[in-house]
């Protein structure tokens, strides 16, 4: 978009004057990205930390004849190692007792529930015992999508 500057006769060039500006003219720039962050600052917002979220689903799901350690936590915070109650401070002489020596993950099942703070006790707890916490997920089923 050019200007004409200082011109007498309507927008004619004079011999001699001020051409058109050949600068670019920023302010509808300035406009959209004022715009773009006015955006990003209420959704910014919106999001919160302490959402409630369910567990994951895959397509693919791994066959197993072995028995794995699994971890499972009960909506009321209760703790199982394979259906057995287990104790958080017990966790890695359990699994040593049961599993033997090789084991180097463990997974964790919990109930979709579950406070968070609980979890993170238990992967917390995993961790410390010299495990990898390998949390399980569900399958997703075809009957769900159609829902």
């Amino acid at each position: 978009m050019a200007f004409s500057v200082g011109s007498e006769t309507g927008g004619r060039r004079r011999r001699g004057g001020i051409g058109t500006m050949s600068e670019i003219n920023v302010v509808p720039l300035v406009d959209v990205v004022l715009v773009l962050l006015i955006i990003f600052m209420l959704t910014a917002q919106v999001m919160e930390f302490g959402l409630e979220i369910d567990v994951p689903k895959v397509k693919q799901q791994q066959q197993s004849a072995r028995e794995l350690p699994v971890i499972s936590v009960t909506k009321k915070g209760e703790v199982y190692l394979n259906e057995a109650p287990l104790k958080l401070v017990d966790l890695r002489d359990a699994v040593l007792r049961k599993f033997g020596p090789s084991t180097k993950a463990v997974y964790v099942r919990a109930d979709r529930n579950l406070t968070w703070d609980v979890l993170a006790q238990v992967v917390s707890e995993v961790k410390a015992a010299g495990f990898d916490a390998r949390l399980v997920t569900k399958t997703e089923d075809i009957a769900d999508k159609r829902r």
